[in-house]
């Protein structure tokens, strides 16, 4: 880890240098690269690996010449391949995705499949991790863990966290009913906390646009969407603002507070009505 470290801050201090000697300040670069300021800033701070396109973008804004180009790959390279064995299996990949959470000051998380990772139950976290992939359950409950662990960010002061679920979401069940009555309540708990903000959008709402996927923002300068075997984070200036237009448009017709939790309520009897039918 230490290794990853040192690595991400020369790969900044690099394109530090690389920057100054074009003489450009980093909205300059942003502008060229068609990225947003703070992914430079994340950059050069050592706090953010960059996608292969991004790197592709930011050597043709640095008219780079052959040598730094070199150095330039090098170092990428061996950053990769560090993060590659980082990164290897469900835990890793969840050590890495709370990284990223720790990182940001700002989170904001659209979901219409499931609940958000930050605000998962041990056993809701089990299961999504685990359903429709061959893994051993030994290694889901060390995912499990990790994820559960990163939600302690929640209580952090100065951070801000919003969450905007569809309906379809909330009542979106991978295990027994009695498992979503808990995560029912785990969502109304979690929408007390001073700088945490839970919406649902609820299905007597006609929804400003096709749900198609979730995704979750980071600081306004990246956006992270999973698919079923990969996750691919975001940092064109045009994608991100669409993710967070789309956020938005949906924040616009969720319900919070006191709203929120009256509907979680009638969502958690039904679930209790499920669980007695089926015993």
């Amino acid at each position: 880890m230490d290794d990853r470290r040192d690595r991400l801050r020369a790969l900044g201090e690099l394109l530090r240098r690389l920057r100054k000697d074009a003489g450009l300040t980093g909205k300059d670069l942003a502008s060229r690269a068609g990225v947003t300021q703070p992914t430079i800033s994340q950059i050069e701070t050592g706090q953010l690996l960059p996608l292969p396109e991004t790197v592709e973008r930011l050597v043709e804004a640095l008219e780079l010449s052959r040598e730094a180009r070199v150095e330039l790959d090098g170092l990428l390279k061996r950053l990769r391949d560090e993060v590659s064995r980082l990164k290897g299996g469900l835990a890793g990949r969840e050590s890495a995705n709370a990284a990223r959470v720790r990182a940001a000051h700002q989170v904001a998380s659209f979901q219409s499949a499931m609940i958000p990772a930050l605000l998962q139950t041990a056993e809701y976290a089990r299961l999504a991790l685990s359903i429709g992939r061959d893994v051993d359950e030994e290694a889901v409950s060390r995912a499990a863990a990790v994820r559960v662990e990163m939600q302690s960010i929640l209580f952090q002061p100065g951070r801000e966290f919003s969450f905007v679920l569809t309906e379809g979401a909330v009542r979106t069940w991978p295990g027994p009913a009695s498992l979503m009555q808990a995560q029912l309540d785990r969502l109304g708990q979690a929408s007390t906390l001073p700088h945490v903000r839970v919406g649902v959008v609820p299905w007597s709402v006609q929804v400003p646009r096709f749900p198609l996927h979730g995704f979750t923002i980071f600081d306004g300068s990246a956006s992270m969407v999973e698919s079923l075997t990969a996750e691919q984070t975001l940092t064109d200036v045009d994608d991100v603002r669409v993710h967070v237009e789309t956020f938005d448009a949906f924040a616009r017709v969720a319900v919070y507070g006191e709203e929120l939790r009256a509907l979680l309520g009638r969502i958690a009897t039904e679930f209790r009505q499920l669980d007695s039918q089926s015993k």
